[in-house]
């Protein structure tokens, strides 16, 4: 029977690899060394390991013959699905949280804005994507619905390595801050459908550029 200490570090250790795989910190098709995993963050390798397993057995990595664990490649196919459930899912929970949210929350909404804005300026994919993680995730907690949210970020570890190349397209990278604006203003007219429409856009325009890199 595991210890709670043992249980704590597999669980945070779990944790820390999701959110990395969310936040696209690996690229498709990227070999994942449990060693240097183990080394970046300071664990044993069993507790590497075991969490890798884990997100294996959810489909967000993959075991390859010859290989070990790997970040899995999309087909096109696997993209559309990922994507209609995200437009289906994110949209009901920026409704949601439109209706929800107070001034402070609107306020730090229109900030993580504004630091999505800069970090496209500097061309700073990794930050973009680590705001743009928070400007979402604050308007879908708002929603009130921990399961909803739960749902969401188990669909995130499928996109997050595939994300990390949004830069690759000058024009799309310009633009990708633009639903984010357009979802502002509809707050500031208390419309809620609006918003979720504004969340709809922003995933579609991005997921069209994205789809392009599937196999």
């Amino acid at each position: 029977m595991k210890t709670p200490s043992s249980s704590t570090l597999q669980d945070e250790t779990y944790q820390t690899l999701r959110q990395w795989l969310s936040l696209g910190r690996w690229l498709p098709g990227e070999r994942l060394k449990i060693k240097q995993l183990a080394q970046d963050m300071a664990v044993g390798e069993m507790p590497v390991r075991t969490a890798l397993q884990r997100l294996v057995a959810e489909r967000a990595l993959a075991n390859t013959p010859n290989c070990g664990v790997t970040v899995p490649q999309l087909t096109r196919a696997q993209f559309e699905d990922i994507l209609q459930m995200r437009m289906l899912l994110e949209g009901e929970a920026a409704e949601r949280g439109a209706r929800c949210l107070g001034d402070a929350e609107r306020a730090q909404l229109k900030e993580l804005c504004k630091t999505m804005e800069q970090a496209i300026r500097d061309e700073d994919v990794k930050h973009y994507l680590r705001v743009n993680e928070d400007f979402h995730v604050l308007l879908y907690r708002a929603a009130g619905s921990p399961l909803l949210l739960s749902l969401i970020e188990t669909v995130w570890l499928h996109v997050g390595p595939i994300s990390n190349q949004l830069h690759q397209d000058l024009h799309v990278w310009a633009t990708m801050n633009d639903c984010h604006e357009d979802m502002l203003q509809a707050l500031d007219r208390n419309d809620p459908a609006a918003v979720r429409r504004a969340i709809e856009r922003d995933l579609f325009s991005a997921g069209q550029y994205l789809k392009s890199l599937c196999r």
